[in-house]
């Protein structure tokens, strides 16, 4: 580990703002706060979102600034990275701001049920390899009803078309109320303050040219889910720090 992330792992051990619960350590360091974020972290009842695979904090920070009245949790288990969004919010006294360092396959571990109101999945990775490693799997759908309130929304913000397209089989498969979406959303005219909050990664594809896409859609609590049974074009590019896309039938 070079001298960079060495010094911002122990910047983060001092910051306020970050919880840091590895599966190292998940078992051993017991987590108080799961039901009580409100209460005993951000100290308000206001509702909560979640931004999970969150890198640098973009949209997390980004959100908090315009909406004082929620309060956010970017989740991540890159640490370097999250020290940029952690030290921003803190910088700017942006009390509804916290960062959550784990693993987002044991993320119901950290909240209860009925905790969060929405949940951002911002440029996460396709996984194109295997369905229960994609953040809008079923496999993960699943873990986030146990803590997000019924009728709750997730929104799909990406540059792969893979992901979208699976997203909204997956979507359509189980009946989940889609409230909106788009596989062009900078010429869809609804890239509102909200959408045009970018990325160090989508500023990226969007200067190689890629259309962002986005799906937003409720994830009620009843029903049982199941995984769409469809094959998917592949991407057929190589982003950046991923690696070459191969193939898979969704399903199988």
């Amino acid at each position: 580990m070079g001298k960079g992330k060495l010094a911002k792992f122990a910047d983060m051990a001092t910051f306020g703002n970050v919880f840091e619960y590895p599966y190292s350590v998940v078992d051993d360091v017991p987590f108080g706060m799961k039901g009580s974020w409100g209460r005993d972290y951000f100290k308000n009842d206001h509702p909560i979102v979640l931004e999970l695979g969150c890198g640098r904090g973009e949209y997390t920070v980004g959100l908090a600034r315009l909406y004082p009245d929620k309060n956010f949790i970017g989740v991540d288990i890159k640490g370097a990275r999250m020290w940029s969004g952690a030290k921003e919010a803190l910088e700017e006294g942006l009390a509804n701001v916290a960062f959550l360092r784990t693993n987002i396959e044991i993320i119901d571990r950290f909240f209860a049920a009925d905790e969060v109101d929405e949940i951002w999945l911002t440029f996460s990775d396709p996984q194109m390899k295997k369905a229960t490693k994609r953040l809008t799997s079923t496999y993960f759908m699943e873990r986030y009803r146990r803590f997000l309130k019924p009728e709750g929304i997730v929104h799909l913000k990406t540059d792969s078309n893979f992901m979208f397209t699976y997203t909204l089989c997956m979507a359509n498969e189980n009946h989940l109320p889609i409230l909106f979406g788009t596989d062009d959303l900078y010429h869809s005219g609804l890239a509102d303050n909200i959408l045009s909050i970018r990325t160090y990664y989508e500023q990226q594809w969007l200067d190689r040219g890629l259309n962002i896409k986005y799906l937003k859609f409720r994830l009620p609590h009843e029903g049982e889910l199941h995984e769409p049974d469809v094959e998917i074009e592949l991407d057929d590019y190589r982003s950046y720090n991923r690696s070459k896309r191969s193939g898979l039938t969704v399903g199988k």
